[in-house]
């Protein structure tokens, strides 16, 4: 399982990557892994103000649909509309090629509610025990 030490984390598997006042998310490695083979992706529309833990992208696979909740609060400035025609990219880099949705952040103050690596990685250790 990859967890990159340079992204925060949710409770829920969302990860984003914070450069400046905006931040690009996406779903963890975890969380891919866990869906099996992703076949559809809602995407937020560029536009949208997202808040934090709140519902922003569905995810659909061969296991099951989920929820995709907003790491960070504000508006969407673009989604990666190469997953429209290729989800297939979360399975194959959920970090890189297979991110979400750009962010221009509201409340950087909220990232204080996200794990670091270590602190994610214990708790998806946690959840397999």
């Amino acid at each position: 399982m990859i967890i990159p030490e340079n992204l925060l984390y949710t409770r829920e598997h969302e990860w984003a990557k914070i450069n400046g006042d905006k931040a690009i998310m996406g779903i963890t490695d975890f969380a891919q892994s866990s869906l099996g083979d992703i076949t559809f992706i809602d995407l937020p529309k560029p536009g949208v103000k997202v808040r934090q833990s709140e519902w922003c992208a569905t995810v659909e696979s061969v296991k099951a649909a989920s929820d995709v909740y907003a790491p960070l609060s504000g508006e969407v400035l673009k989604a990666n509309m190469e997953l429209a025609d290729h989800p297939e990219l979360v399975n194959k880099s959920a970090y890189e090629t297979g991110w979400f949705a750009e962010i221009k952040c509201s409340d950087l103050g909220e990232k204080n509610k996200l794990m670091n690596s270590a602190q994610y990685k214990e708790y998806v250790q946690g959840l397999s025990k």
